[in-house]
């Protein structure tokens, strides 16, 4: 039997991999082949599922300090996480954050970087960010922009935000004030038209433009293919074909929601496996939807099964024990 493990991250517990490995562990039958293929979706934990980082540079944090952001460089195409460079947790979250000020500079110093090492494909996942400044730091920092010419930029996109309405969706988990988000608005609004006077490119009605902050539609505006980052993810680990060849997959996340089921990671999962009738497996720390689940998928919530409290503190070793409830009942 065959089994595909492919869970997303538990945010603030368990990487990609470590739940992957968790879940494996569970297992107990020596006979079943397990296949571990960690995801995401455009946000955290894109670096590690692209092949994880082999560089480290430092590059200005979201707030101006030196941060070390790890980053990928093989064959040719780099992958760079946003987050790493430019993230809220850089700036200690929400309370330590200064949304009028937050930058995306870092991650353009390492746009800038890959290309100077060789990089002829940039792959940018953006998520988690610090900044709403549209991505201007990081075209500031790419500078001259003309030495882009002929790299491919794929920038992929954990949310389908349009640019002039990050502030308000994102602003007030970055620390943002009412009237701050209004300052960012406008800020952006003008932004946008400078793109259009600069670089000819209209941002403002594009499609996932507002991903970290606007960071996505500053890239766009320079010829960036802002695309869905589970696509991404998914065509580059072949992920298809994992599922194709699979008896039944099991994926996961820390929280399933609605949300889960737009250009999520569980939902992607979900949509191959139905595409090829394997049955489903959904792993999630805490479980809030009401409507039914789709055909084919089981769901395991860690907090229904032991406490909020545990599961939380102790998620890896829920999740070996949800392997191992798996591995009883094959």
């Amino acid at each position: 039997m065959r089994i595909l493990i492919c869970p997303d991250k538990f945010r603030g517990t368990a990487t990609a991999l470590t739940a992957a490995q968790a879940i494996s562990d569970g297992f107990l039958e020596p006979s079943v082949e397990r296949v571990l293929i960690p995801l995401a979706d455009g946000g955290e934990g894109t670096l590690d599922a692209l092949g994880g980082s082999n560089r480290v540079s430092q590059v200005t944090g979201p707030l101006g300090d030196a941060v070390s952001a790890r980053w990928r460089i093989a064959q040719g195409q780099a992958v760079i996480e946003m987050a790493e460079a430019s993230g809220l947790l850089l700036a200690g979250g929400a309370n330590g954050n200064d949304p009028l000020s937050a930058t995306t500079s870092g991650t353009g110093e390492l746009i800038a970087e890959a290309k100077a090492a060789g990089a002829k494909r940039i792959i940018i996942g953006v998520g988690g960010s610090a900044s709403t400044d549209g991505g201007l730091g990081a075209l500031r920092a790419m500078e001259p922009l003309i030495r882009f010419a002929g790299i491919d930029l794929l920038v992929a996109c954990d949310v389908e935000t349009k640019f002039l309405d990050a502030p308000a969706v994102f602003g007030p988990q970055k620390g943002a004030s009412k009237l701050q988000i209004q300052l960012l608005e406008r800020r952006l609004k003008r932004l946008s038209e400078i793109y259009v006077e600069e670089y000819g490119t209209e941002v403002a009605g594009l499609q996932r433009s507002g991903a970290a902050g606007g960071l996505a539609g500053g890239l766009a505006a320079i010829g960036a293919e802002l695309v869905r980052g589970f696509d991404l993810v998914a065509e580059e680990v072949a992920l298809e074909d994992a599922v194709a060849s699979a008896d039944m997959v099991i994926t996961g996340e820390g929280r399933l929601d609605k949300e889960s089921f737009n250009g999520k990671v569980i939902g992607g999962v979900v949509a191959l496996a139905e595409r090829h009738q394997v049955p489903v497996v959904a792993v999630v720390g805490s479980c809030d939807l009401d409507a039914d689940f789709p055909v084919g998928m089981k769901v395991v919530s860690l907090v229904e099964n032991f406490g909020a409290e545990v599961a939380h503190a102790e998620t890896t070793r829920c999740l070996r024990e949800v392997g191992k409830q798996i591995s009883s009942e094959l």
